[in-house]
């Protein structure tokens, strides 16, 4: 394979990460709930699909842990949030700094496990035979085209369902929808464990498909990546989508011009994915209509209804 194929066909498995942990706060992130606990939500999910995987041997059993993880604790933090009050922002830095703690010591004795699975072949018949794309497009894991497809379905989803449209009232006026009869209180909990299992998926997937190992803290800061992508995006799903993979090429690239020898002090590349966040949200903050024009006005708002 082709050098700059190995790179675009690595950057989309790179980039699903960051989409699916991205698409699960833009769910919540509409009707107003703003989380910053998503570090740790994609640790603790990371370590529960990867020891499902080892004890089971069934990668959809680790997917379905993950998801399953992210769920309880997104349950967790949105019935804090928004039944009890806490402050979103604590709450979730709270979260995140659980989850981190929590996952290095529950994963001490699966650091050297052995993944029981060997690489899963997921070529397409007939389509992954097509020079370049074939290599590119055809041969990826089934996360990578979920991940685009559960982007064009939110983008329909918010633009022109009911519920969807229902969703966004709530984030924009919670008094409002409280009004009309919607139960907001119920409504935004279900956004959370919808986003919290998308989050969770991201987490398992990364520590049982795209790295399939599991050390202290493999996250790395994609968390908080992805909370930067729904900014960058502007909370519009395929924008997360692209975003996400603009953000997983920066990171393969890193490894690319390593193994091509070229002479950068490694540390100054492993900085790259970071540094192209920064680089990004300055960009942004230099126009604050984008950001106006599209930001759910409740987020990271409490709500309090009168009855």
């Amino acid at each position: 394979m082709e050098p700059y194929i190995l790179l675009l066909a690595s950057t989309l498995t790179a980039g699903t990460v960051l989409a699916l942990a991205g698409l699960g706060l833009l769910i919540h992130e509409k009707a107003g709930v703003l989380n910053l606990g998503t570090e740790g939500m994609m640790l603790c999910a990371a370590l529960a699909a990867f020891a499902t995987v080892v004890h089971t041997q069934s990668l959809l059993m680790g997917f379905l842990a993950g998801m399953l993880t992210g769920c309880l604790l997104g349950g967790f933090f949105g019935f804090l949030v928004i039944w009890l009050n806490t402050n979103s922002y604590a709450t979730g830095l709270a979260l995140s700094l659980f989850g981190m703690g929590f996952s290095a010591f529950a994963g001490r004795s699966y650091v050297q496990a052995k993944f029981p699975i060997a690489n899963q072949n997921y070529d397409i018949p007939y389509l992954s035979d097509i020079p370049v794309l074939g290599d590119l497009l055809f041969k990826q894991h089934p996360l990578v085209y979920l991940s685009v497809v559960l982007a064009i379905f939110i983008t329909w989803f918010f633009q022109k369902s009911r519920a969807g449209l229902v969703v966004r009232s709530i984030g924009e006026s919670p008094e409002s929808a409280h009004a009309l009869g919607y139960p907001v209180r119920k409504i935004r909990l279900m956004t959370v464990l919808a986003g919290g299992a998308l989050v969770g998926l991201a987490g398992a997937f990364l520590s049982t498909a795209y790295t399939t190992l599991w050390v202290e803290n493999m996250v790395a800061g994609r968390g908080w990546i992805a909370l930067a992508l729904t900014t960058f995006a502007t909370w519009r799903s395929l924008r997360i989508l692209l975003g996400a993979y603009l953000f997983g090429g920066v990171t393969m690239l890193q490894f690319h011009l390593q193994g091509m020898g070229v002479q950068i002090p490694s540390h100054f590349l492993s900085m790259m994915p970071y540094l192209a966040t920064i680089l990004v949200l300055i960009v942004i903050s230099r126009n604050p209509d984008w950001i106006k024009l599209n930001i759910p006005a409740s987020i990271g708002k409490p709500f309090y209804p009168n009855s």
